[in-house]
């Protein structure tokens, strides 16, 4: 058996295997890559299956099972359903995060911003099976209150940090009005959006209570105080 050998230079490192057709190299960004794409993959994967089945019922059978890969593969990346779960919220997060910060960079318009957000929560709401809201309220409830204590306060945390952002970026804009209290307005927003997640969660929500929630809700934030 024939060791590999390392080859060092300005892009990284490239492990150079020798076999009996040649020789076969692979940069370390490369490796990295496949990582990346291997873990999206599971973590797309996983997506479908906890917006279907909620989180109790998911096993990491039916994630093997949707994603196509060995049981070895996947263990891996994560080593149970929780772990899975865990990182599929903070990438969630992150993206979600990393979109609404290009908006304020690039000075996007307010109207803009705040609409497009909008309309997303509101696809989330009419098509309640493509959210992970189910799941996330399944994983609160089952474990004990200690244990997801730091999850919960990071999760509200983050999407706080989200809408105030969104908020701000109005401020700045001079779209609402300068003295308007932004966290007050964003625990608002959340707690709105939230309580119609319950009722989409109970199968009572309809477009027409969506549209006019979110109408108050820009009523509210155009003529906040």
């Amino acid at each position: 058996m024939t060791l590999p050998s390392y080859y060092i230079h300005d892009s990284g490192v490239t492990v150079i295997h020798e076999t009996k057709r040649g020789v076969v190299t692979m940069s370390r960004p490369h490796i990295e890559r496949k990582r990346k794409d291997k873990q999206r993959k599971i973590l797309d994967a996983a997506r479908l299956v906890f917006c279907r089945k909620g989180f109790l019922a998911v096993t990491m059978q039916d994630i093997i099972d949707e994603c196509g890969i060995s049981r070895g593969g996947i263990y891996i990346y994560f080593a149970s359903v929780d772990e899975v779960f865990l990182e599929l919220m903070k990438q969630r997060n992150m993206e979600g995060l990393t979109q609404i910060s290009n908006s304020v960079d690039a000075k996007t318009p307010f109207a803009e911003v705040l609409g497009e957000y909008l309309a997303k929560q509101k696809e989330r709401l009419i098509n309640f099976e493509n959210s992970l809201f189910r799941a996330y309220c399944e994983y609160i409830f089952s474990k004990p209150k200690a244990a997801v204590h730091a999850f919960r306060d990071s999760q509200l945390m983050q999407l706080r940090g989200s809408v105030e952002a969104i908020l701000r970026l109005g401020l700045a804009q001079g779209a609402i009005p300068k003295d308007s209290n932004v966290s007050k307005l964003a625990v608002h927003l959340i707690v709105v959006v939230d309580g119609l997640s319950i009722l989409a969660l109970g199968d009572a929500l309809t477009e027409c209570t969506v549209d006019a929630q979110f109408e108050i809700l820009k009523n509210m934030i155009y003529g906040a105080k």
